[in-house]
Order: structure tokens, then sequence, then C-alpha cells
């Protein structure tokens, strides 16, 4: 298993310029496709991952046209509990990528925060 995981959605351009990164570095990385049912985050894996995110657990949601149609407030989301019960429930809500390496995560937004992790992870 590699010592560095990207929550990665192959379809966004900043998740995939994640894992290019990586490679780029040549560092190996283990791709959890979030967004299929099989790798899909419970609320404890959640947890887990906000326990270690260098950035505010409420940044983990995106605030999209999904989360308005939800009738989702930044109210329902202001906590790591909140933020775990609503990511777990509409995980395509899960902003993206994140990057896991030596007890710490990021989001990988903007793309430049990218590079300067994963080059500490590699040591």
């Amino acid at each position: 298993m590699a010592d560095v995981i990207i929550w990665h959605n192959p379809n966004c351009s900043t998740s995939r310029h994640a894992v290019e990164a990586a490679a780029e570095l040549d560092i190996p990385v283990d791709e959890r496709r979030y967004m299929l049912v099989a790798q899909r985050p419970t609320r404890d894996d959640i947890l887990e991952l906000l326990a270690i995110l260098e950035d505010p657990a409420t940044d983990l949601v995106r605030r999209d046209a999904t989360f308005a149609k939800l009738g989702l407030s930044d109210a329902d989301v202001d906590t790591p509990a909140k933020v775990a019960d609503v990511l777990a429930a509409h995980g395509q809500l899960l902003q993206r990528p994140v990057i896991v390496a030596d007890g710490r995560a990021i989001i990988g937004r903007p793309k430049d925060r990218v590079a300067p992790f994963l080059e500490a992870a590699r040591g």
C-alpha cells in the first residue's frame, strides 16, 4: 500500500492534477475513488479524515448546485459531526481532491498546495 492516499474523482480536473503531480514526483498513491459505492467513505471514515485535516472541517463540503438543491446551508455543515453526517449521506458533496499522508491531510485546492504537501510527505 502506498503511503499517500488521494480521495479522487477522475471527472474533476483539480483531482486529476493531484494524481498527476504525485506521478511527476514519482510518489505512489492509493486512489480512493469516493464516488464509487465500494469506496464511498462512511461517517467514521470522514470523522477520521477530519481529525487530521489541516483545513477547516466545513471546507470539505462543496457548496455547489447540489448543495443548494438539497436545501443545505452553512449551518448544516458548521461542525465536524454535521460535516460527517452530510458527506456520509451525500458523498458527491465531498470537496476534492483530498490528499492524506503522514497522519496529515489537506484539500488540494488551490492546485499549488498539492506538490509542496506531497514533497513534504516524501521527506
